[in-house]
């Protein structure tokens, strides 16, 4: 099938989180499984077009006139990239913010994504069979098609089905009523009268809704985990799934990750000594002892802040830990002290680093996930693939993938506790130190965890599933109405 990515970031072309690997990941799975994908992105500033790009100049209608853009196609890993390329719109010093605000015409840009996706298919005379859009940004599309593409130009583009796939419910995409015509060129009657909140209305609107795990498919049509669109997704019904994440098993492959000090495997790890005497060195840490490693947006929602109060237990029990990371200035602030009083056990490095992630991954014993709601999660995948044992809590992807040790001795792979408090993580953490203390049992679970499939290729056939109940849904939903 022919399938249009409509989203905000892709990797290797922009990226400030995981949805660029995920558009990235999941359209190279799909590609192997044979199936046709289009990748429609923005050409932010620096983002340079690939080789042997094709270019399109389309007029695209907007709600303030015809606007001139320019697509760039090219082939990327498995799919083709299309970048919309419209400088008064993408061409900025960041992607969504200006000094930490929202840009105030973010719903004009990211509509013009989705309006030149379907200004694209019109102009080549080929809908797609399904249209896949991502986050908040992604939803005008899928509102675009269904108010002003319905009956376009004589193409089916009524029958074009669609998934709206919610990686972060936090952001909702707001446009004030007194913009939604200039912005987003919508009818009055999408929305309420205070305006669109496009991620609420894109869940209206799709064919088929999900999010990046079973689990918090489940957590986010209650109240507390819904982000207020927990009624909007309970309306969704049975159309409402849930399907995990995956990572690239080839980037991340200790096996052959040439950015790590050595290489190692489950066979043989004994280049994982190695990455943590070097891990330890850099980060002036004694290596003698359990080292546990956080890395992350530094942020209560990440569960730093139950680290930090944690800490000094963990420590007592003759713990190493190390933090990387960015974000709020007090939780830093708390790391830092306690770098100062146990200079030897734990280290902070306040910063975006990803080359000392991946040391990190490599040579730390136990990896700490302590979310408070986590949607689907990759730190935690790619730590077991590195034979680093996590820590979690049981929430969201992080108890889809994790199966606690002590609660299943034959089968477990990491640690997982309930509540979100210090002291439950403090628990979790002395019985990964108590486990690392009997090798043959700690051996068990590294074993284990590392020979766990996170790869693409199970969600990817997911998602066909899930686009083929789409093209199902949509067909009714086009038929006619009987007379």
């Amino acid at each position: 099938m022919h399938i249009a990515m409509i989203a905000s970031e892709c990797e290797p072309f922009a990226k400030t989180g995981g949805l660029a690997d995920v558009v990235d990941a999941l359209s190279r799975a799909l590609g192997e499984l044979g199936h046709e994908v289009d990748v429609y992105l923005p050409r932010y500033r620096g983002v340079t077009p690939p080789e042997a790009t094709e270019r399109l100049e389309l007029m695209v209608p907007t709600g303030t006139g015809v606007v001139p853009v320019v697509l760039h196609s090219g082939r990327a890993r498995g799919y083709r990239i299309r970048l919309v390329d419209h400088p008064a719109s993408f061409d900025r010093d960041d992607f969504y913010t200006i000094y930490g605000t929202d840009y105030p015409d973010n719903g004009f840009r990211f509509a013009l994504l989705g309006r030149t996706a379907l200004e694209t298919m019109r102009a080549e005379g080929r809908p797609a069979d399904v249209l896949h859009a991502h986050d908040w940004e992604g939803a005008p599309a899928i509102l675009l098609l269904r108010h002003r593409h319905a009956v376009s130009h004589g193409l089916p583009f009524d029958s074009m089905a669609t998934v709206f796939t919610c990686h972060n419910l936090a952001f909702h995409g707001w446009v004030p009523r007194a913009q939604v015509e200039a912005q987003l060129d919508l009818p009055a009657t999408v929305g309420v009268p205070a305006g669109v909140d496009l991620l609420r209305e894109g869940i209206l609107a799709a064919d088929i809704v999900n999010t990046v795990s079973p689990t918090f498919a489940r957590e986010s049509l209650s109240a507390e985990m819904g982000s207020g669109v927990d009624d909007a997704l309970r309306r969704v019904g049975d159309r409402y799934l849930g399907i995990i994440n995956g990572i690239d098993s080839t980037l991340w492959d200790p096996a052959t990750d040439a950015a790590i000090p050595a290489r190692f495997s489950a066979a043989n790890l004994a280049g994982k000594a190695t990455c943590k005497a070097a891990l330890c060195q850099q980060l002036g840490l004694d290596p003698n002892g359990p080292l546990f490693a956080m890395v992350g947006r530094l942020d209560p929602q990440k569960g730093f802040d139950l680290l930090a109060r944690a800490a000094p237990d963990m420590l007592a029990a003759e713990a190493r830990i190390c933090v990387l990371g960015t974000g709020d200035m007090r939780l830093i602030g708390a790391l830092q002290h306690l770098a100062s009083e146990y200079p030897s056990r734990l280290a902070i490095a306040a910063r975006f680093d990803r080359g000392l992630a991946r040391w990190m991954y490599a040579g730390a014993d136990a990896f700490v996930m302590p979310s408070r709601f986590e949607p689907s999660g990759q730190g935690q995948m790619i730590a077991m693939r590195y034979g680093a044992l996590p820590v979690v809590r049981a929430t969201g992807g992080l108890a889809d993938t994790v199966i606690d040790a002590d609660g299943s001795p034959d089968s477990g792979t990491g640690f997982v506790f309930g509540p979100a408090d210090p002291a439950a993580l403090a628990q979790a953490a002395r019985r990964a130190i108590t486990a690392f203390g009997d090798r043959a049992k700690w051996s068990a679970i590294q074993q284990r965890a590392m020979a766990t499939d996170f790869s693409w290729s199970r969600p990817a056939r997911e998602y066909v599933s899930a686009y083929e109940r789409a093209i199902d849904l949509a067909a009714t939903r086009a038929r006619p109405a009987a007379v």
